[in-house]
């Protein structure tokens, strides 16, 4: 008889173990908890089933059937924009950002076939949410540095042990900051070495730097800016000061094209 085939591995090498959900599953519980944006969406969203059933004897058999029809639909097109949002968005902040704004006008269209008043109450806990509370920026730094307006100055002038220094300049004000805030700490994990350091300033906590820099906070599509420095000297920075590139046009691909970071990592390992 032939010695029998050994089972495949390729089935346990793409599937994702166990472990890995769990800290998914804990991370964004964490989130829920900890975080008053969310927990405030969340616990808006589930006020929704709360009332729902609280006052279902009150509708008429057809209306019933009719609102279920009307929930039914507007999960469908939560579920399908959500996926193509997944397709097409490079970070989670910036699909967790969509996926709340569509969550959120479908469960305003759902309360107005309820009542009106409903409809109501949601915009307005909506926009308290939107003026006391704020989506939060990616915490990771990956192998970039938070730095001082100070710091930053000290390692461009008396010189340090990278070369290059790439410097993400941010606002934790801004929602266009936090979709990208995941950016360049992920490209630092791979593209950080003795010649290329990586590193992040917070303008809104230094707003006066901003015009050290060249950057207009007044200006939209200016945050976030990205600066490559070579030995103290800006060498290029993305957006420029006059392209039609704009926040949204941000992602790794982009930057580590427009910054040549590949060439930059070869030129270590080859001992440039």
């Amino acid at each position: 008889m032939g010695k029998k085939a050994k089972p495949s591995n390729n089935n346990n090498e793409n599937s994702i173990n166990p472990i890995e959900y769990y800290d998914i599953t804990m991370n964004i519980l964490f989130a829920i908890v900890s975080e008053p944006y969310y927990l405030f969406h969340f616990l808006t969203f589930f006020s929704y089933f709360s009332i729902r059933l609280s006052t279902s004897h009150l509708f008429s058999d057809q209306f019933a059937g009719y609102l279920l029809h009307r929930e039914f639909q507007a999960i469908v097109a939560f579920v399908t924009l959500a996926v193509v949002k997944m397709v097409k968005e490079e970070t989670w902040d910036g699909f967790i950002a969509d996926t709340l704004v569509f969550a959120k006008l479908l469960l305003v269209g759902i309360s107005l076939v309820v009542d009106f008043h409903l409809a109501l109450w949601y915009m307005l806990t909506f926009l308290v949410i939107y003026l006391f509370t704020q989506q939060p920026a990616y915490m990771g730094l990956g192998s970039a540095t938070q730095l001082t307006p100070l710091q930053l100055e000290s390692l461009l002038t008396e010189g340090g042990t990278s070369r290059f220094w790439l410097v993400e300049f941010r606002s934790s004000l801004s929602s266009s900051c936090i979709r990208t805030s995941r950016v360049l700490p992920e490209l630092s994990i791979t593209f950080s070495n003795k010649n290329i350091s990586f590193g992040v300033v917070d303008l809104g906590l230094f707003p006066n730097t901003a015009a050290r820099f060249g950057i207009s906070l007044g200006v939209p599509d200016q945050l976030p800016t990205y600066i490559l420095f070579e030995n103290a000297e800006e060498v290029s920075r993305f957006p420029d000061m006059h392209s039609a590139n704009k926040s949204s046009d941000i992602t790794k691909k982009c930057l580590c094209r427009h910054f040549e970071l590949d060439k930059h990592l070869l030129d270590y390992i080859g001992g440039k």
